[in-house]
Order: structure tokens, then C-alpha cells, then sequence
């Protein structure tokens, strides 16, 4: 199954969101630099990233920690007032928050195989 945002592919609205952002850094009177287009892509992707992980099943902790990575990391660019250790540091407990939730509704597949664990055919 395709992760789609919207009915368009993730990857369309990230093309979108680029296209504007480079028309408006064209525009003086907007005021936004290419350095802070960058940025906005940055967490653009990150945003984009986490809904993907969001919708993706299985569900993914990896994927959702490192959209909330880039996120924040955007983020620290226009000033959010946060160091690389508190980004990693509120990362893995995102993680660990994650990991405890998921792994209490999580159960493994049933055997699909006859042969018993460790048995392989030949």
C-alpha cells in the first residue's frame, strides 16, 4: 500500500512546497532569504517525514524520531531555544515513550511455516 497525503503522493506536495518557497524568495518585499528558504524546506521535510511515518503500518519509531529530529532541527535555525543535546535528549524519550506504548499492543505473527524455529528446508 502507497502512503498518500491528501490523495497526492509525499514527494508532490514536497515538490509544491519548494516551488513556492522559491517564488518567494524572489519576491524582496517577503524578506525571505535563501539561507532561511533552506531552513523552511528543512522542516518542511521533517513535517512531511512525520506524517508519512505516522501513516506508514507497521508503524515505524525510527522513522517518526528521525522526522521529529529534522524538525527540530529546522526549528533551531529560527530560534527555538533548544541545544543538539536537548534535541537528542527529547528524541529518546520520544523514543522510549513510543517503545513502551507500542510494544503493550504489539504482538508477533502467528507461525507461517511448519518447521519448527530454527529448522530450515534444503
Amino acid at each position: 500500500m502507497q502512503v498518500k497525503l491528501f490523495g497526492r503522493e509525499p514527494a508532490v506536495w514536497l515538490y509544491v512546497i519548494n516551488a513556492v518557497v522559491a517564488f518567494l524568495v524572489t519576491i524582496p518585499a517577503v524578506g525571505l532569504t535563501s539561507e532561511a528558504a533552506g531552513w523552511v524546506m528543512t522542516i518542511a521535510n521533517g513535517v512531511v517525514a512525520l506524517l508519512v511515518a505516522a501513516l506508514t503500518r507497521p508503524f515505524v519509531v525510527s522513522a517518526l524520531t528521525g522526522a521529529l529530529s529534522t524538525i527540530l532541527t529546522g526549528l533551531a535555525s529560527f530560534g527555538l531555544p533548544l541545544t543538539e543535546q536537548g534535541t537528542a535528549a527529547f528524541v529518546v524519550l520520544v523514543s522510549a515513550v513510543l517503545g513502551l506504548t507500542l510494544r503493550a499492543n504489539v504482538s508477533p505473527n502467528e507461525a507461517t511455516s511448519s518447521y519448527p524455529p530454527g529448522v530450515h528446508s534444503r
